[in-house]
């Protein structure tokens, strides 16, 4: 699957679950970790962790077993790592407090 698909489908798979203020950053050439970051909220710790796990599990079926998941257990900020994209879901607060839209938009 192409960086773009891969974007795609993660982007479609947050919407069935109704992740809220999806936004996409491009970050290639400002980082070698990955091309987009995607980061949404949820409305809750079991929605916020909902998500993730619908994500990673969607990818496996996908074939694009996820490199990791970490903040399951507090799910307050879940970040789904699929290598060229890396998702984070994260609470409201959480989400207010990093801001990582304009921390990764500079």
């Amino acid at each position: 699957m192409q960086v773009e698909q891969l974007r795609e489908f993660v982007i479609d798979k947050v919407d069935d679950l109704k992740g809220r203020d999806i936004q996409v950053l491009d970050v290639h050439g400002k980082t070698d970790v990955a091309d987009y970051m995607i980061v949404c909220s949820g409305n809750s710790k079991t929605h916020v962790k909902s998500i993730a796990e619908y994500v990673a599990t969607q990818a496996k079926h996908a074939g694009i077993p996820p490199l990791g998941v970490e903040g399951g257990e507090q799910s307050e900020w879940v970040l789904v790592d699929l290598g060229d994209v890396v998702l984070h879901v994260m609470q409201e607060s959480m989400r207010d407090f990093y801001q990582l839209e304009k921390l990764w938009s500079q």
